[in-house]
């Protein structure tokens, strides 16, 4: 395993405070990245109370079993949050998840080991996967993509104005050389963007765009949200921190339409009682206070939304 890199955990104690409502309740932190919401979690829970931590990252399964394998009310799974509802089931306790946790996006220690491949800021090879076991790398999907699935990809995981030079340039370069180091990707990027952001990196939206799709991060969000209510028992509570517009527009939209219920046609007449509402906001959207954005940047953009399932 790499040496540690240390990691600020964001909006640590709002999260715990808003998830943990039951200390002897079971509850799954789907993230657990290098364990900074779990050791807050274990710590408000009983001696009864269970944690299920999930991680796609072999080297934060690794820090889990060092930190917490000893504790008999914690587990951890190498898989992704997405598979929470079977790996719940498989437990025997469907319907019985008293909180759900997840910190989106990609971690400090992955983002500071250029071996990752992760960063523009550090030359490394060009791999983006949060599982380095499975899956296909950036460098791999680059080097077969059509440029039309690039464009895709840029447009709607990084909202890249200039997706379509973008794309155009890495096919154009791709014949000439293989990409596989992320400095190479960063500077073929840096050249096809005509407009540079002041304060941004030429690359930032391109790098978020293919990591986003390479680790299926947007369907694997939308998966477990398909199948989260039914994990949870009567004011089980969902929790999710998100770092950018395209995580938190899924979360706010799909509490807002299980808060609402379905739509009924105009006229139709239903009583309030027969309208199937299963989830309630908690609170409005929560975001760092100046404070914490000045010791962690990567606060800046944290949102957090809670919801709580409502009993019938």
């Amino acid at each position: 395993m790499q040496p540690q890199v240390a990691h600020t955990t964001v909006l640590l104690d709002e999260a715990v405070e808003a998830l943990v409502t039951d200390a002897d309740g079971f509850y799954v932190d789907g993230t657990f990245g290098r364990g900074g919401h779990s050791a807050a979690i274990l710590a408000r829970l009983s001696p009864q109370g269970q944690l299920l931590a999930i991680d796609k990252d072999p080297e934060a399964i690794a820090a889990a079993r060092e930190r917490f394998g000893a504790d008999p009310r914690f587990e951890i799974v190498h898989a992704s949050f997405a598979d929470t509802a079977a790996l719940v089931a498989g437990r025997g306790r469907a319907g019985e998840l008293a909180g759900v946790l997840l910190d989106l996006g990609v971690s400090s220690p992955q983002l500071d080991q250029a071996e990752r491949g992760f960063s523009f800021m550090n030359d490394g090879p060009l791999d983006m996967r949060m599982d380095t076991e499975h899956g296909e790398s950036a460098a791999e999907w680059l080097a077969s993509a059509r440029e039309e699935d690039i464009i895709r990809v840029l447009r709607d995981y990084g909202e890249e104005k200039f997706a379509r030079r973008m794309a155009a340039a890495i096919v154009r370069e791709r014949a000439l050389k293989p990409i596989t180091r992320t400095r190479q990707l960063a500077e073929i990027v840096a050249a096809a963007n005509p407009a540079w952001e002041k304060g941004k990196h030429p690359a930032t939206r391109a790098f978020q765009a293919i990591r986003i799709h390479v680790n299926r991060e947007l369907e694997d969000l939308e998966a477990l949200l398909a199948t989260v209510i039914d994990t949870l028992k009567p004011g089980g509570r969902l929790v999710v921190i998100s770092f950018h517009s395209l995580e938190d527009r899924i979360v706010k939209r799909f509490i807002r339409r299980e808060e609402q219920g379905p739509a009924i046609p105009r006229g139709l007449p239903v009583r309030e009682a027969d309208i199937v509402r299963r989830l309630r906001s908690v609170g409005r959207a929560v975001k760092a206070d100046a404070d914490e954005v000045d010791s962690n940047v990567r606060a800046r953009s944290a949102v957090m939304r809670v919801a709580e399932k409502v009993a019938r």
